[in-house]
C-alpha cells in the first residue's frame, strides 16, 4: 500500500487530466510583467494536452488588474499541442492573463460519431450518448441558449424523428457552436500563474528625445531662464522631437563645487554641475533661482505641450553636501570615521560635490517615502516623464516599489533608466518597471556588432520588457567614432539610432553642431563640457544638421514601420562597411529598407541581398524603392541590388518599398 504524501485528496485535482504549460510570453516564468502600449495585442501561446485521444478545449483568460470577472477568448490549435490566441490592451495600467484547458467530451464524442458514420456503423446508442451530453450542457447554458439545447436533446430522443434526420441534427454546425460555449469544466486545469502585462501610452514605444541644458538657453551667454527655454521650443519642434529632457533644475551646492572641465576647485563665477543637487535655497523640490519660479516652470511645461513636446525631468536621487537632507536627515547618509559624510566615488573618479544616499540605513522607510513624495511633487506640477540618473546605484527593491506605487495612481508616468552598466543589471531594472532604457548603442559601430546587438534586443525574450532608447551622444559620452568621423559620422549615427530603434535621443545643440572635441586623447568627456559651465550655442550656424534631423524625424513619423521595434530584419551585404536592414508593419503595408555606410571617411559601394519573403515581395516581379532622404526612386529586380554611398554627402539610404503593378512597361505602382 502506498503512503499518502502532502495534502488530503479531494477528488477534483485528481481527475484533472489536462496539462497547461510553457505559457508565453512570460518573463522569468511570470515573476515580472511584459510591456505593451495601448492598442497593442498580446499574443499568447501555451502547450495544452491530455492523456489518451480525447479532444481538448483551451481558452485564454484576461482582465484588467482589479476586475473580478475574466474575459475569455478560445485558443486555436497550432501544431504539436501548441495553442494560440490574443487580446488587445485597450487601456493604460496593468492586465493579467492565464490559460485554461479541459477535456472536451462533446467534441470528442462528435468526432467519434462522424468516424462511425463514415464507416457505415450503427449509431443509435451513440446518438443517445450525445443526448446525455447535450442535456447536461442545457443545464449550464443560461436563458434562450439553455432552452435551445434542451429542445435539441428532446428532438434527438424523439422516436418521431427518423435516424437520418437525427444524424443531420447531430452534425448541425450550429449545435457544435453552442455546445462549445458551455463545456463541462468541472475538472479544468488553469495555468498555475496569472501573468502580467503593463500597458503604457504610445510614447513609451515611439518617441524622439532632445536633451538641453536650460541654463545655456540664453543667447547672451548669461544664465538662461525658463522664459528663454520657451524661445528655444520652436527650434526643437522644427526638428521633430516630442520629448525635451532637461538635466536637474534644482539649486546647486557650493561646497566642493566643480569648476570648468571638472577641476576640483570652482571659480567665483562657475555654476557647478546640475547633478550636485541642493543648497540653502532648497533640495529636490526646489528650482534654481536663476531659472525662474515654480509658476515659470509650469508655464514652460504648458508652452512645450503647445508645440507637441513633453518635458522629461531628471530624477537624480543624490545630494550636494549643502542639501537640506544632509543636516535634517544625517541618518540617510554614510558617515565616515572622521565624522564627514561620504562623497561619491567610482575609482579613480571622485565626485566630491555629490554625497549618495545610504539605502541600507535603519531609517530606510522614511527615506523611501520622502523620495516618493519628491516624485509626486513633480507629477503634481505636470511632469509625466522622468529620466532617472544612475538607477543601478540604488537598490532594485526600491525601484520596484517606487515605480509600482507611482503607476497605481499615475499609469501614464514614464521612467527612462540611464544605466550604462552590466547587461544583467540593465535588464533587471527594465523588468522592475522602467519604461525605457539606455543601451550600448553608442559603442556599437561595426556591422557585426550592430547586427548581433540588435538581434538580441529585438528577437529574444528581451523584447517583451526591455524598450531600448538609443543615444549616439550624451553630455557624458563623446565616442571616438564621433571624435574622428566628424559630420559624416554624426549623420550616419543619427540614421542608425532613429531607424534601428523606435525611440532615440540626442544631446543638443552639441549633436546638430557636430561638437566633437574631447577633453584629452582617449577621453569621452567633452572639452569645455556643458556639465560644468554655461555654453553659448549658435543654433543658426550654416553647417548645422538641424534640417537633416528634421527630415529624418519626419520620415519616422510618416512611416508606421519605424514606430516599433518589431520585425527588424538584417539583410546581407557584400561589404563590411555597408549595413542593410528593414522594418515593416504587421500587414506589410509599410516597408522600410535602410542602408548605411559605416565609414565616415570613404565612399563605399556594393551589393545588398534582400530577403524578399520578409518584405512580402515576389522574386518574379520588380519593385520600386524611393529614397526618402533624397526623394530619388530606383527600380530593383530580385534580391541582389547595387548601392553606393558617399559619406560626405548623405551616408545612408532610407528606402520606402513600393510593389509594382502587373504592367512592367510603365511606372505604375501601389504602396
Amino acid at each position: 500500500m502506498g503512503v499518502r504524501i502532502g495534502r488530503e485528496l479531494t477528488g477534483v485535482e485528481e481527475r484533472r487530466r489536462v496539462v497547461v504549460e510553457k505559457v508565453t510570453p512570460a518573463v522569468d516564468g511570470g515573476r515580472y510583467p511584459i510591456k505593451r502600449t495601448v492598442g497593442e495585442d498580446v499574443v499568447v501561446e501555451a502547450d495544452v494536452f491530455a492523456d489518451g485521444h480525447d479532444c481538448v478545449g483551451v481558452a485564454l483568460l484576461f482582465r484588467r488588474d482589479g476586475e473580478l470577472e475574466w474575459h475569455e477568448t478560445p485558443m486555436t490549435g497550432l501544431t504539436n499541442d501548441r495553442w494560440q490566441a490574443s487580446f488587445q490592451t485597450a487601456e493604460l495600467g496593468r492586465y493579467v492573463y492565464t490559460v485554461i484547458g479541459w477535456v472536451d467530451h462533446f467534441q470528442t464524442w462528435r468526432q467519434g460519431f462522424i468516424k462511425k458514420i463514415d464507416a457505415g456503423q450503427a449509431v443509435l446508442v451513440e446518438i443517445l450518448e450525445g443526448v446525455r451530453l447535450i442535456d447536461a450542457a442545457s443545464q449550464r447554458a443560461p436563458g434562450v441558449e439553455g432552452q435551445s439545447l434542451k429542445e435539441w436533446a428532446d428532438r434527438l430522443k424523439s422516436s418521431a424523428e427518423s435516424e437520418r434526420r437525427r444524424i443531420e441534427q447531430v452534425l448541425d454546425q450550429n449545435l457544435a457552436v453552442v455546445m462549445a460555449k458551455y463545456p463541462d469544466r468541472r475538472f479544468a486545469t488553469q495555468y498555475e500563474r496569472e501573468l502580467g502585462v503593463v500597458v503604457d501610452r504610445e510614447k513609451a514605444r515611439f518617441s524622439a528625445w532632445y536633451e538641453m541644458f536650460p541654463r545655456s538657453c540664453s543667447q547672451e551667454g548669461t544664465h538662461g531662464t525658463f522664459r528663454e527655454c520657451e524661445a528655444r521650443l520652436p527650434y526643437i519642434a522644427s526638428m521633430g522631437f516630442d520629448v525635451l529632457y532637461v538635466p536637474p533644475i534644482h539649486p546647486i551646492g557650493i561646497t566642493h563645487r566643480k569648476g570648468k572641465n571638472n577641476v576640483p576647485t570652482a571659480g567665483l563665477d562657475d555654476p557647478g554641475s546640475p547633478w550636485g543637487i541642493g543648497s540653502s535655497d532648497g533640495g529636490h523640490e526646489a528650482i534654481h533661482q536663476q531659472l525662474g519660479t515654480a509658476k515659470d516652470f509650469r508655464r514652460f511645461l504648458e508652452k512645450a505641450r503647445s508645440f507637441g513636446i513633453e518635458i522629461a525631468l531628471d530624477l537624480a536621487f543624490q545630494c550636494s553636501p549643502d542639501h537640506p537632507y544632509v543636516t535634517q536627515h544625517r541618518e540617510w547618509f554614510k558617515v565616515r570615521s572622521d565624522g564627514t559624510v561620504q562623497y561619491a566615488e567610482n575609482p579613480p573618479k571622485k565626485y566630491q560635490d555629490i554625497v549618495p544616499l545610504d539605502f541600507e540605513t535603519d531609517q530606510w522607510d522614511p527615506l523611501w517615502q520622502e523620495l516618493k513624495r519628491v516624485v509626486i511633487h513633480w507629477i503634481e506640477q505636470g511632469v509625466r516623464i522622468f529620466r532617472v540618473d544612475n538607477p543601478h546605484t540604488k537598490p532594485f527593491r526600491f525601484w520596484e516599489w517606487l515605480i509600482h506605487e507611482i503607476r497605481v495612481d499615475y499609469p501614464d508616468v514614464m521612467f527612462l533608466a540611464e544605466a550604462f552598466t552590466r547587461p544583467k543589471v540593465m535588464y533587471r531594472l527594465a523588468k522592475l518597471g522602467f519604461t525605457q532604457s539606455y543601451t550600448y548603442f553608442a559603442w556599437r559601430s561595426s556591422k557585426a556588432d550592430l547586427t548581433e546587438y540588435f538581434t538580441e534586443l529585438t528577437q529574444s525574450e528581451l523584447h517583451e520588457y526591455f524598450r531600448p532608447n538609443l543615444w549616439p551622444n550624451t553630455p557624458d559620452i563623446l565616442t571616438e567614432e564621433l571624435q574622428q568621423g566628424g559630420r559624416p559620422a554624426f549623420m550616419a549615427r543619427l540614421v542608425l539610432a532613429s531607424t534601428l530603434g523606435a525611440s532615440y535621443g540626442i544631446y543638443g545643440p552639441a549633436f546638430e553642431l557636430c561638437e566633437n572635441r574631447p577633453l584629452k586623447e582617449g577621453s569621452e568627456e567633452y572639452l569645455n563640457s556643458e556639465k560644468y559651465e554655461i555654453k553659448q550655442w549658435n543654433i543658426e550656424r550654416d553647417d548645422s544638421l538641424k534640417e537633416f534631423i528634421g527630415l529624418v524625424n519626419r520620415i519616422r513619423r510618416e512611416n508606421p514601420a519605424l514606430h516599433s521595434n518589431e520585425r527588424l530584419h538584417f539583410h546581407r551585404t557584400d561589404h563590411e562597411q555597408l549595413i542593410c536592414y528593414s522594418k515593416s508593419t504587421a500587414d506589410r503595408s509599410n516597408v522600410i529598407v535602410v542602408v548605411v555606410n559605416l565609414s565616415p571617411h570613404h565612399t563605399h559601394s556594393g551589393w545588398v541581398f534582400l530577403d524578399l519573403d520578409s518584405l512580402g515581395l515576389d522574386v518574379q516581379h520588380p519593385f520600386q524603392v524611393q529614397d526618402l532622404l533624397s526623394n530619388v526612386s530606383y527600380r530593383w529586380d530580385g534580391s541582389r541590388n547595387y548601392v553606393e554611398l558617399n559619406p560626405h554627402s548623405v551616408p545612408a539610404h532610407i528606402f520606402l518599398v513600393r510593389r509594382w503593378l502587373r504592367r512592367e512597361q510603365d511606372f505604375d505602382y501601389y504602396t
